[in-house]
C-alpha cells in the first residue's frame, strides 16, 4: 500500500513567518508552495523550491484567488477568463523559481476558498480547467468534485487528496473554517483520520457517518499549529500499518 504525504508550504512573506517549512518537508513526499497571491513572496518560493529539490519532495504550485488580505480563504466572484490567467500568471511563476534551483513543478493544486469554490462551481472550475489544459501539469483536487469531473473530461492528469487535518461534512465536502470543530488539532485524531484514509479511504463525517474518500494524496496544512509534530506522527503511523509514503509524481 503507498499514499502521498503532502504539505502546504511556502506561505511566509515579508518579514512574516509561517510555518516550518524546512522541518515539514523531512516528513512528506510532496510540497505545495504558495505562489504569491494569498501568501509567500518571489524569495519564500525560491527558498522553499531548493529546500524541496534538497529532500526529495516533489514541488507542487498552490495558486489562489489574488487576496493576500484573507489569505485566499474568501470566495471571489472573479470573471473566467481573468481567474484562468492569473492561475497561469502563478504558476508560470513558480515555474520560472523552481528552474533556476534546478528543479521543476510536478502538479497543481488551488489553494483556500478557490479550492473549495471549484468542488461545485461550473464556471470556476472551467477556468481552472482551461489555464491546466494551458499548462499541462496534473491537477491536485478533491475527490467526487466537479473540477475532477471536467478535468477528466478534457483529458488532463487528476490526482485526488483527504485531509488529515480538516473535518468532514456528511456530503465529503470540508467543514467551514467558520465553523467549530473545522480544524482538527488533536494529534491523536489527525493520526487517526490519516489511518482511515490510508488504510480504509474513509472519514468520519461531523454528524458520525462513514463517508467513502477515494484518494491518491493526503494533506496536512503548514499553517496549522503543531503541523511538523503531526506529519511526523502521521508518517510514523503510516510507516508502521505498512503504508509506504511516496509522491504520485512518477
Amino acid at each position: 500500500m503507498h499514499i502521498d504525504l503532502n504539505a502546504d508550504v511556502g506561505e511566509s512573506l515579508g518579514q512574516w513567518t509561517l510555518g516550518d517549512d524546512a522541518a515539514i518537508m523531512d516528513q512528506v513526499s510532496s510540497a505545495s508552495i504558495a505562489c504569491g497571491f494569498h501568501a509567500g513572496d518571489p524569495s519564500t518560493m525560491r527558498q522553499s523550491c531548493a529546500t524541496a529539490a534538497a529532500k526529495g519532495v516533489s514541488i507542487g504550485a498552490h495558486p489562489s484567488y489574488r487576496d493576500l488580505t484573507g489569505f485566499g480563504r474568501r470566495f471571489m466572484d472573479i470573471a473566467s477568463s481573468e481567474l484562468s490567467d492569473e492561475l497561469i500568471y502563478q504558476i508560470g511563476a513558480l515555474q520560472a523559481i523552481a528552474r533556476a534551483e534546478g528543479t521543476t513543478v510536478n502538479y497543481v493544486k488551488p489553494h483556500g476558498a478557490l479550492y473549495n469554490a471549484i468542488v461545485h462551481h461550473t464556471a470556476q472550475a472551467e477556468a481552472v480547467v482551461a489555464a491546466l489544459s494551458v499548462v499541462e501539469l496534473p491537477l491536485l483536487v478533491a475527490p467526487n468534485s466537479e473540477v475532477q469531473r471536467l478535468a477528466l473530461a478534457a483529458g488532463l492528469t487528476v490526482v485526488t487528496e483527504a485531509f488529515a487535518d480538516r473535518a468532514y461534512n456528511p456530503d465529503g465536502t470540508l467543514v467551514a473554517r467558520t465553523q467549530p470543530g473545522a480544524v482538527l488539532h488533536s494529534l491523536e485524531a489527525v493520526v487517526a483520520q490519516s489511518l482511515d484514509i490510508a488504510l480504509h479511504q474513509e472519514v468520519t463525517a461531523i454528524d458520525g457517518s462513514r463517508i467513502g474518500v477515494e484518494v491518491q494524496s493526503l494533506c496536512l496544512h503548514g499553517d496549522t499549529p503543531g503541523a511538523v509534530a503531526m506529519a511526523a506522527a502521521v508518517r510514523t503511523a503510516l510507516h508502521d500499518s505498512g503504508v509506504t509514503i511516496t509522491s504520485f509524481v512518477p
